[in-house]
């Protein structure tokens, strides 16, 4: 993959992660729980479609384990998105979308560590 894919993929998995960020203040700020359920699933999707266009090209084994677990927070948000319109009434979706929420930030931490650990920092 080129530079410039691996740069649109970032921004495509950026924009999906501000959709979804949109899709769970909105109903705290007051807005349109509705809309921010298509706002939040539209974030899911985009972000579950740069994650799957994402690849690790390095050898090291422990890095790609964390780029596949950044694809399962993108599903964990599907998962919320789904259960956003299956039981809107519970809030069993907020349980996946702080689950793949901290998947992300375990993830953000660890990767640039054990690239520089390695030396594949950029």
């Amino acid at each position: 993959m080129n530079h410039n894919n691996s740069n649109l993929l970032t921004w495509v998995v950026t924009v999906g992660m501000v959709l979804i960020v949109i899709g769970v203040l909105m109903p705290v700020l007051g807005y349109s729980i509705l809309v921010a359920r298509w706002i939040f699933c539209a974030g899911a999707v985009v972000n579950i479609l740069g994650r799957i266009f994402v690849k690790y090209t390095g050898d090291n084994i422990r890095i790609k384990r964390l780029f596949r677990l950044e694809f399962w927070s993108a599903v964990f948000f599907c998962a919320s998105g789904f259960f956003q319109f299956y039981s809107p009434h519970t809030s069993d979706w907020l349980a996946f979308v702080l689950a793949g929420g901290a998947i992300l930030v375990y993830t953000s931490i660890m990767i640039p560590r054990l690239a520089r650990k390695t030396g594949e920092a950029e």
